[in-house]
């Protein structure tokens, strides 16, 4: 009885099936759609101007959801909750960094005097990083000389690469993304810088000038920020360097809040303790359990770990850190891992004397 019922029952056409998965798809981004223009109504409209500030800075550092807020406020309310007070540039004072020889202790692993310690001996000591609205790693690269500029520069406006391709064109062990780059509605193909950049002492791009921010290691491996023209990319001997901002850290202080306004996003960092240990961050970001770092919480993470000077580097989708053979962080973008146009990658011990 049962199998002749089985039998009766009618088949469903390949048609009929694709029409239904379709259905389905078609109300799930309707409810997606619904739920995001709810969300920001109620964030514009609601009671705190706050939540309002931050919910609006958020989607306006997105490529796909920047005009979300156009849809509740005038451009006149969104430009005054983005306006920022410009940062006042110094000059690095390259005197705050003693770079040492990368220790190599007879007995047991090497602990800074920050307290981390380099468990397998690699130099590298990599440490995760929680807070309230955010996870991520700190990447604590003791010699500063292993650390370069990861780009293609024969391809420079053609197509970008991954961290994971830079990674392995330099035959190196890490690295996470780096500056900004020309992306066009969104379908930019990343190979264009969309600032000077400085691969191997030679400055490529020049005619696109600094950006609002820059951010340089010199021939004596020691990280700049504060750069004001690009004569100074040659001035101070930059030997790798790109563009993106804000900066974060200048001389040993953090950059006032009020000059790094922001939203909660994916965030990628670099930095320099007095010791030249150089400073790598990642935070995740447009997820459940890691809505993402400010500017600001980007600053006090890099003075936690011993920061004289930091400069924030591209985010959002962009964000990857690469370590022993694969990405240790989430990417946050939907469409899969985007090629860039530079990185800053870490070399194996000894490639750089």
């Amino acid at each position: 009885m049962s199998s002749r019922v089985a039998d009766e029952m009618p088949r469903l056409s390949f048609g009929t099936i694709l029409l239904r998965i379709l259905c389905v798809l078609l109300v799930t981004v309707l409810l997606v759609a619904v739920l995001l223009y709810s969300a920001m109504f109620v964030v514009c409209k609601g009671p705190s101007e706050t939540a309002r500030n931050l919910g609006v800075r958020t989607a306006r550092e997105t490529s796909a959801m920047y005009w979300l807020p156009n849809l509740f406020l005038t451009d006149e309310e969104i430009a005054a909750i983005e306006k920022t007070q410009e940062i006042t540039v110094e000059e690095t004072d390259t005197s705050l960094v003693s770079v040492k020889a990368e220790p190599k202790p007879a007995e047991g692993h090497y602990t800074d005097e920050w307290g981390y310690t380099d468990d397998d001996d690699d130099g590298i000591i990599l440490v995760n990083v929680p807070g309230q609205t955010y996870t991520g790693y700190m990447m604590i690269v003791l010699d500063p000389s292993r650390v370069v500029l990861g780009c293609n520069t024969a391809t420079i406006g053609g197509r970008g690469y991954t961290v994971a391709e830079y990674i392995s064109m330099f035959d190196a062990v890490a690295g996470i993304n780096g500056g900004g780059f020309d992306d066009p509605n969104g379908k930019g193909n990343g190979g264009m810088p969309d600032s000077a950049i400085v691969s191997d002492g030679v400055i490529y791009c020049a005619g696109k000038g600094i950006g609002p921010g820059f951010v340089g290691i010199d021939t004596n491996d020691i990280l700049h920020v504060g750069f004001t023209s690009l004569e100074e990319l040659t001035e101070r001997n930059i030997r790798d360097g790109c563009g993106y901002g804000p900066i974060l850290v200048s001389n040993g202080k953090a950059v006032d809040d009020s000059m790094l306004v922001s939203g909660l996003n994916p965030r990628t960092a670099i930095g320099q303790r007095t010791d030249g240990a150089i400073l790598l961050l990642v935070i995740d970001g447009r997820q459940p359990n890691s809505l993402g770092a400010t500017y600001a919480d980007e600053a006090e993470i890099m003075l936690r770990f011993g920061a004289v000077n930091a400069m924030n580097l591209d985010g959002g989708s962009s964000s990857l850190m690469w370590f022993q053979g694969k990405y240790i962080n989430n990417n946050a973008s939907v469409i899969g891992i985007r090629p860039i146009p530079t990185s800053f990658v870490v070399l194996k011990e000894g490639v750089r004397g």
